[in-house]
């Protein structure tokens, strides 16, 4: 058995190896194999082009724009997601009041968890719908009707939401209405993930901290969060591949999918259109594999930053 000990392993290997290199890595390579070319996507023949369709992006306004609409995103999602998760959690798990204050939930907060994390059981392009339905613009939506019942808006002049692209705070609205959605849709799931963690954290601790006289707020910055660290470290990684994304949300929601005058675009988005409207599809492959790049060196930076020794208790 010890001299066959790696024939075993590598007969059970081999199968899940080779399919994934099939289905996984064969069409990452066919992928930068055809961002070199001026491949239709309808053809079976194409002209290598070398590094143009990178040169070409580079140049791109329309990619530019994308680019800052996910960075946007890219800050924006995992803050606002986990800054709420982290409260809720804190909220539901060891900030309740009583005789053992500071080491248990607030009252309901079983309900609560089961409230926050509906949104989960729901398909991304369910919600998009959902959503839109409260966003319609014409006076219709729920959103609008509301404001026009209490008074703080025309009937006559409905908000546009998704569809407006007027500047706030220097970012197209359309992109503040999408982070909205994509917040309501995630802390749920984190909410979830940081509760697991602090329920690994031994009570002691905070009933340590409640008889020093902490505050909660104290409690939660001095105690949790830094326990919690391994925790949001990932959870900001797997938001940053959401916030990268935002493809579904774009497209169902937005007018021609990126509009108002292309003021929600993504690079998702960028890639369906180049590649299916315009029939570009080894351009919308080297959108792709820098966008695969962009990707890759975010998760290992955010991973060396965030790195540090794990805290024992």
């Amino acid at each position: 058995m010890r001299h066959g000990k790696a024939r075993f392993v590598a007969s059970f290997l081999a199968v899940p190896v080779v399919l994934y290199a099939y289905y996984v890595l064969w069409p990452y390579i066919q992928d930068i194999f055809y961002s070199l070319t001026n491949w239709g996507g309808y053809s079976d023949t194409q002209e290598f082009v070398g590094l143009d369709n990178y040169v070409r992006l580079i140049h791109d306004e329309l990619i530019r724009k994308a680019f800052w609409h996910s960075v946007f995103f890219l800050v924006t999602v995992p803050v606002f997601t986990i800054a709420l998760a982290l409260l809720f959690a804190f909220l539901l798990n060891v900030g309740g009041r009583g005789s053992r204050a500071g080491v248990r939930g607030v009252w309901g907060s079983n309900v609560y968890k089961v409230i926050f994390f509906f949104p989960q059981v729901l398909s991304l392009v369910l919600i998009a719908i959902m959503w839109g339905a409260i966003y319609r613009g014409d006076g219709q939506g729920l959103l609008n009707g509301l404001l026009i019942k209490i008074g703080l808006v025309d009937a006559d002049k409905p908000l546009a939401f998704v569809a407006d692209p007027t500047p706030f705070l220097g970012v197209p609205a359309v992109l503040w209405w999408l982070l909205l959605i994509a917040v309501w849709g995630g802390t749920g799931f984190y909410m979830v993930l940081f509760s697991a963690a602090m329920q690994s954290i031994p009570k002691d601790i905070f009933e340590a901290a409640t008889l020093d006289g902490a505050s909660r707020v104290k409690t939660f910055f001095r105690v949790t969060l830094p326990l919690l660290r391994d925790s949001v470290s990932v959870a900001w990684v797997y938001l940053g591949f959401i916030a990268l994304d935002m493809y579904a949300l774009v497209y169902v929601m937005t007018p021609n999918q990126g509009g108002p005058d292309n003021a929600s675009e993504v690079f998702a988005s960028v890639i369906n259109f180049t590649a299916f409207s315009k029939g570009q599809f080894g351009y919308a492959c080297a959108i792709a594999v820098a966008l695969g790049i962009f990707t890759l060196l975010l998760a290992a930076v955010q991973l060396r930053v965030t790195r540090r020794e794990r805290i024992e208790y």
